[in-house]
This record gives C-alpha cells, sequence and structure tokens, in this order.
C-alpha cells in the first residue's frame, strides 16, 4: 500500500485559499462602496467562476443528476450566490465553498419542490381531461417509460401527489359540554 505524498496535494476544482483571498477583497471593496455612497460593486470573474463551478458539480451528484431541468437548478445556484454573496463574512467562517455549495444546494431543492408542484398541475391537468381513463391505464403501465418522453410524471412519486394534494378540511366535532351543576356553597 502506497503512503500519500503530503508534498502532493489533491487538485480540487475551487482552491478554497485563493477563493477565501477574493472575497475578502470583494468585501472590503464593498464596504469601501457603502462608505461612499456608490452602488455595489460586482463580484469579480474569479467569484462567478467559483459560483459556476460549484453549482455544475454539485449538479453532478447523484441526487440531482438525472432531473431534466438540471441547467435551471445550476442557475438558481448561481443567482442565489449572486444574491447572498455580501452575507458571507471571511471572520465568521474561513471556508467560502461550504458556505456557497450550502446556498447552491438548497436552492436545488426550491427548484425541484418548484418543479414537482408544476408536475402536479399538469398532472390535475390531465387527470381532469382523461375521459377514456388513459392517463389512468397509462400511469400504470410497467412498460410507460419506454413511450413516455415527457419526464413530468416520473418526476411524481405516489407520496409526492398525496402531499400536494388540498387538505380536506376536517369537520369539528362538537363537543358536548356537560352541564355541572354548581353547588352552593352556602347550602345546609
Amino acid at each position: 500500500m502506497t503512503e500519500p505524498n503530503p508534498d502532493k496535494k489533491l487538485k480540487q476544482y475551487v482552491d478554497n485559499d485563493k477563493f477565501l483571498k477574493a472575497m475578502v477583497v470583494w468585501k472590503k471593496q464593498l464596504r469601501e462602496a457603502e462608505d461612499c455612497g456608490e452602488p455595489n460593486p460586482p463580484v469579480t470573474d474569479y467569484i462567478a467562476e467559483c459560483f459556476l463551478k460549484i453549482a455544475e458539480h454539485l449538479s453532478y451528484r447523484p441526487n440531482f443528476m438525472n432531473y431534466p431541468f438540471r441547467e435551471e437548478m445550476v442557475g438558481d445556484g448561481i443567482e442565489n450566490c449572486l444574491l447572498y454573496a455580501h452575507n458571507f463574512n471571511p471572520r465568521k467562517s474561513k471556508n467560502p465553498f461550504s458556505y456557497f455549495t450550502q446556498i447552491i444546494y438548497y436552492a436545488f431543492l426550491r427548484r425541484i419542490e418548484k418543479e414537482k408542484k408544476q408536475a402536479y398541475i399538469k398532472y390535475n391537468y390531465m387527470k381532469m381531461h382523461d375521459e377514456d381513463g388513459l392517463l389512468t391505464k397509462w400511469m400504470k403501465d410497467k412498460d410507460y417509460e419506454e413511450y413516455n418522453e415527457d419526464y413530468t410524471f416520473k418526476l411524481l412519486s405516489d407520496q409526492d401527489i398525496e402531499n400536494l394534494e388540498p387538505k380536506k378540511k376536517k369537520s369539528k366535532k362538537k363537543k358536548s359540554k356537560k352541564k355541572k351543576s354548581k353547588k352552593n356553597l352556602f347550602e345546609d
């Protein structure tokens, strides 16, 4: 078994130290612009490139890579990074890579939920206009993946459909109040 060489560092797609230095410089420019009353400076090309690399690599994880709207997920992740980059505090964290990875991760989850809601709307629309029951047969057919080019319904599981269904209002049961007889404490 070979021992790891301490001189040979594993090359990462985002250099965290360089990314931190770029964020510190940008935050300094941001503070100077706020002090002068000028508009906020845009992030540098290097910082934007780091956002893109983080989002792209995260989208290739097994839990995200098979979605047909992967590009929208990446776009949402980058957009959220740009919106909240000013919240990164180098005094609190020396790891901007993990900070922005978390932002992108949750942007991906929000996009998936949005797409599931849209798929549910399409599903309901088709179900409403399904006079012959073809949708039901089609959804239950084992070979449906072969001739279904639309990924929309693959996105929805039975559990998702159940969760997205409007909740039925529970009828309130009227509690019968038994009238308690009040005893007069002064009666003998």
